[in-house]
């Protein structure tokens, strides 16, 4: 074979390497947001509570945040087409097994299956998308698979909706197992193509491995509300003992291994250690936001579900329109400018948030929802690619699921602040010490939100004092 057409096969190669990343990005988006439009439909039918159906979501939100770092430093040692194909494979096995629960237990199980698989599939996925880019295309890669995502969440809950209007809850299991496998198909065709990689495969660092699951395990019983109140009285003290013990060990035994699991060493290079800071703070805001919200548009100004599904659908469509058109900023002008921008137009909406009375117009709580998705679409895009590419591409596949990481957490810690902060302030302005938020008393509850948008806001001045940092990294 001559160059020109050995040039003509890897630039065919490239392209469906793209694609597929497209395709398993998205297939995650779906899994997520279908899932939870389900969520009431699978209690009834499975004869569970509130409770019991929001584990299913929780190992899912488990195995993304614990298992995607492992994924993507397993995937930087032994290849991320395989990581990707076998990740497709998963997510298609656990899909088909969700779809045939009997009872939540089965379904709690296989939802765990079907999170390993997306974890599998976003480190490597994002991963391959992005070496499939030229060099400098990186803003580019990473706008793509925002997308893609973005395209995932949006098209999740209409979707979900139809199928178990129209067919069975079960269907919104069955409909991933198909492009699924041939996700798994066509990584493993372009994988073969691959020339495998010269460098002696270096040891997997199991022992990390378990310390940083167990510390996500941890994270998410101290974050959990709901645990809290199934475990009792001292249970959080003990959780959080453990969690500073278990965190004590890993970094202990990170620094001390030739070939961790997560290198540190990471964090200190600026970018991406103001990056991750950022980004984290940033995803903490979203969290708020998410959890408050809904109760406001439905118990305060008294909108319907549907109209309600439409305001949220807003933010998603813009976040994935504008997400490409970020990424190509940042390769052309940079990435200090744009994060600025996107982090103010978010603080924009909090303030939106912290105005909003007990009987503002819809259009606002719209308005701020659409900045949402605009300053996040201007802000984590570049964002990811900045800290993704300021490390050498052999740790890509790791940072890219440290990045995942982020996300989980950062919205796990504003859902749980948010139910903390809406607490202690509607206990104040209502003067009752032991009451919990209730959107009935319009007025305390819509004066509790506000402070909740004021908590958002503040924590807001972080990340965009960090990418203002970032100007001597980037440019």
């Amino acid at each position: 074979m001559n160059l020109q057409d050995q040039a003509q096969v890897n630039d065919r190669i490239r392209r469906l390497t793209l694609i597929n990343s497209v395709i398993g990005i998205t297939i995650a988006g779906i899994s997520t947001r279908v899932f939870m439009i389900s969520v009431p439909t699978l209690a009834t039918a499975l004869g569970t509570d509130m409770l019991g159906i929001s584990w299913a979501l929780i190992v899912y939100q488990m195995a993304g945040i614990g298992l995607g770092v492992i994924c993507g430093r397993v995937g930087d040692i032994y290849g991320h087409h395989k990581m990707f194909g076998f990740g497709m494979g998963i997510m298609a096995v656990g899909s088909l097994l969700c779809g045939l629960s009997q009872d939540v237990i089965q379904l709690i199980l296989f939802r765990f299956v079907q999170g390993v698989g997306g974890a599998m599939i976003q480190s490597s996925g994002r991963t391959l998308a992005f070496r499939a880019m030229p060099q400098g295309s990186e803003g580019k890669a990473q706008g793509l698979m925002a997308m893609s995502h973005q395209f995932g969440f949006f098209v999740g809950p209409p979707i979900g909706g139809l199928i178990i209007d129209l067919v069975h809850w079960r269907g919104i299991f069955f409909l991933l197992f198909l492009p699924s496998l041939v996700g798994m198909a066509l990584c493993f065709m372009t994988g073969r193509s691959v020339a495998p990689s010269a460098a002696r495969p270096q040891p997997i660092d199991y022992r990390g491995a378990s310390y940083f699951f167990g510390l996500t395990i941890l994270a998410t019983l101290l974050l959990d509300q709901k645990i809290a109140q199934v475990l009792g009285a001292g249970s959080e003290a003990l959780l959080g003992l453990a969690f500073v013990g278990t965190l004590w060990g890993f970094i202990s035994h990170e620094r001390n291994i030739k070939s961790p699991m997560i290198d540190l060493s990471f964090f200190s290079v600026p970018a991406f250690g103001y990056g991750s800071v950022g980004l984290l703070m940033c995803c903490i805001t979203q969290g708020l936001v998410s959890f408050v919200t809904p109760f406001y548009l439905q118990d305060v100004l008294k909108l319907s579900p549907t109209f309600m599904g439409v305001i949220f659908l807003v933010p998603s469509l813009l976040s994935m329109v504008l997400s490409p058109v970020s990424g190509a900023l940042t390769d052309r002008i940079g990435a200090r400018f744009l994060l600025m921008l996107g982090m103010l137009i978010l603080m924009a909406a909090f303030l939106i948030g912290a105005n909003l009375g007990a009987d503002s117009h819809w259009i606002w709580p719209a308005i701020l929802l659409a900045l949402i998705g605009v300053g996040s679409a201007f802000f984590n895009t570049p964002s990811q690619a900045v800290m993704i590419s300021s490390l050498p591409k052999e740790h890509w596949g790791t940072a890219i699921g440290i990045i995942n990481g982020i996300f989980g957490l950062g919205h796990m810690l504003g859902i749980s602040l948010s139910g903390i902060f809406l607490t202690l302030a509607f206990r104040y302005y209502s003067g009752v010490p032991g009451t919990t938020p209730n959107p009935g008393d319009t007025h305390v509850f819509v004066a509790s939100m506000n402070v909740t948008y004021l908590f958002a806001l503040a924590i807001s001045l972080i990340p965009l004092l960090t990418s203002i940092k970032t100007k001597k990294i980037i440019e």
